[in-house]
């Protein structure tokens, strides 16, 4: 029963606003075998959770046009719908409207007029009859109204000019909500939609790939589903999905998401998931899921059009009826007053903009790597007066880098302190070690591990070891008791040729000093600049030392100087 369950998307261009939103769902939920429904406004997309057994995609697509709302099935990743030009009717309504101006010069081509309402009528007609049959009460029932009355009154040139800027209003808001769709669509089209079976080389849909398939994918593709790498290595760019600007290095074991792009190198990937629940697919669902969760201020404009509609209608009604009540002379201007406050009043604007703007936001923050479960949140980010950042990792690098090396005796060499280091120190795993055996490489100094002899780890002090008969001590100011000494940043047991026995040493010497440092992330400074601007506070949290704190600080200080 489950495998019948289908969740299809329809796209529905004549969904102007969140006023026919209702209506769509009148129409949908009534009908055997719909199971669910949900409507995104900003992108005019109705997902609908059928039984295809019970009601098809053709079906629930025709339910939706009898009510003239233009609606078709979406496919995954479909983007090239927009738009360009205005439908035929439009233009030929517009073509009619315009030669009917020519009536000054030549009178009988005011009733080009006409025909311009006849060709524009019906599309007006058939969606508000739809409306009123959902007991809906919505823009295309106050054009009918306002057409009706201006005819009524046999302005044929207004009514001609009501239905032809209706109709590209229409148009001029697809146009606009296409961005939307074309956002929600880079973030479902990440992952390519065909996959490569590694066994036979043979190209299938996604969708028929199941579990523990082995998949081949070469340089420069897209992965195609998530799964654990279990042939080959390579760097894979993943920054449409974690934002981390640099490749990430996959080799046996690692895990790799659909959608991400291999850089260089082959590699075979076992699939751990179905194509619906990849990474992608699931913050597809999710953005659509934030969607469709209304803000506070999306709650409350649909709730005041709910009432601002019926009195708009019940105004109009007024400024036309009072005056012939009172038997006015001349009563023609109140009906054309009537006819533009029923126009002018009209709230899609209002009600379209809001959800049209959160959309956007959720999709790019989607894109970005951000999930918001809806819009709520982003109205709850508007008012934040103070953000507070982590300093490792997120406002700098996390990764040490050398700041000062330099020698502290006549007699030793940079080159020979700096084999020294780098020689113990590709020993250790702790993060500072790399640092300063990347700095040696950076220097041209190679590390040699294999003449390290007898190397010792001494946690939170540093570490100890012998090259060539000399015993190197390399660490904090607490290794200091360790080798002897209370001031050892970088330092060497001297063996003296002249001594004879061990107890006769000169003691340990301090022979360098190094400084590591945390340094500032590139864009760190920019954002807290781009935050100031809008009014927010920044802040740093750190578990580190207070000095390494002022270092940061220090740090986005001089390169806000330097700018």
């Amino acid at each position: 029963m489950v495998e019948n369950i289908k969740r299809s998307s329809f796209e529905v261009l004549g969904m102007c606003c969140a006023t026919e939103e209702a209506l769509v769902e009148r129409i949908l939920k009534p009908l055997r075998g719909v199971k669910d429904v949900s409507v995104i406004v900003p992108t005019r997309t109705v997902t609908v959770v059928h039984d295809v057994l019970l009601i098809s995609e053709s079906q629930i697509a025709d339910a939706l046009n009898a009510a003239r709302l233009e609606a078709s099935l979406r496919l995954q990743g479909e983007t090239d719908n927009e738009k360009k030009w205005p439908d035929l009717t439009t233009m030929v309504c517009g073509l009619l409207l315009a030669l009917s101006f020519l009536k000054y010069a030549y009178q009988p081509l005011g009733w080009l007029a006409l025909g311009s309402v006849v060709i524009g009528f019906p599309k007006v007609l058939l969606r508000a009859i739809a409306s009123i049959k959902a007991l809906t009460l919505n823009i295309n029932i106050l054009v009918l109204l306002a057409v009706c009355g201006t005819a009524a009154l046999q302005d044929f040139w207004e009514a001609g000019i009501i239905i032809f800027l209706f109709s590209i209003a229409q148009w001029l808001e697809t146009r606009a909500t296409h961005k939307a769709m074309v956002a929600m669509s880079s973030l479902t089209s990440m992952a390519p939609q065909k996959a490569v079976i590694a066994e036979t080389g043979e190209l299938v849909d996604v969708n028929d790939v199941k579990i523990n398939t082995i998949l081949a994918v070469k340089a420069g593709d897209a992965i195609p589903l998530d799964g654990i790498v279990v042939e080959g290595k390579c760097e894979v760019d993943e920054k449409m999905l974690t934002g981390e600007s640099l490749p990430v290095t996959k080799e046996l074991d690692s895990v790799v998401w659909a959608g991400t792009i291999n850089v260089n190198g082959y590699i075979s990937v076992k699939t751990t998931v179905l194509a619906k629940d990849t990474v992608v697919a699931r913050m597809s669902k999710l953005v659509e899921e934030a969607s469709s969760r209304k803000s506070r201020t999306q709650r409350f404009i649909d709730h005041f059009a709910k009432y601002y509609i019926p009195a708009v209608v019940l105004i109009s009604a007024s400024i036309a009826v009072v005056p012939a009540a009172l038997k006015v002379p001349n009563i023609k201007p109140w009906f054309h007053l009537a006819i533009v406050v029923l126009l002018s009043a009209c709230p899609c604007a209002l009600i379209l903009s809001t959800p049209v703007a959160i959309f956007c936001a959720l999709t790019k923050a989607a894109i970005s790597g951000l999930l918001l479960k809806g819009g709520d949140y982003i109205e709850t980010l508007s008012g934040i007066k103070t953000v507070a950042f982590d300093k490792t990792g997120t406002i700098t690098r996390g990764e040490f880098t050398v700041t000062d090396f330099s020698v502290s005796v006549d007699d030793i060499s940079i080159e020979t302190l700096l084999y020294w280091v780098s020689s113990v120190e590709s020993k250790s795993s702790h993060p500072m070690a790399a640092a300063l055996v990347e700095y040696g490489m950076l220097n041209s100094v190679k590390p040699i591990p294999e003449n390290v002899e007898n190397f010792q780890n001494f946690p939170g002090e540093g570490v100890y070891g012998i090259i060539n008969g000399k015993d190197i001590y390399i660490g904090n100011r607490r290794i200091g008791a360790r080798a002897g000494s209370e001031r050892v940043d970088c330092r060497t047991q001297c063996q003296s040729p002249e001594i004879s026995t061990p107890n006769q040493c000169c003691g340990p010497t301090l022979v360098g000093v190094f400084r590591l440092a945390d340094t500032c992330r590139s864009g760190a400074l920019e954002a807290i600049e781009e935050l100031k601007l809008l009014g927010v506070r920044s802040v740093m949290l750190t578990g580190d030392s207070s000095q390494a704190a002022m270092y940061a600080q220090s740090q986005s200080f001089y390169l806000q100087k330097r700018q």
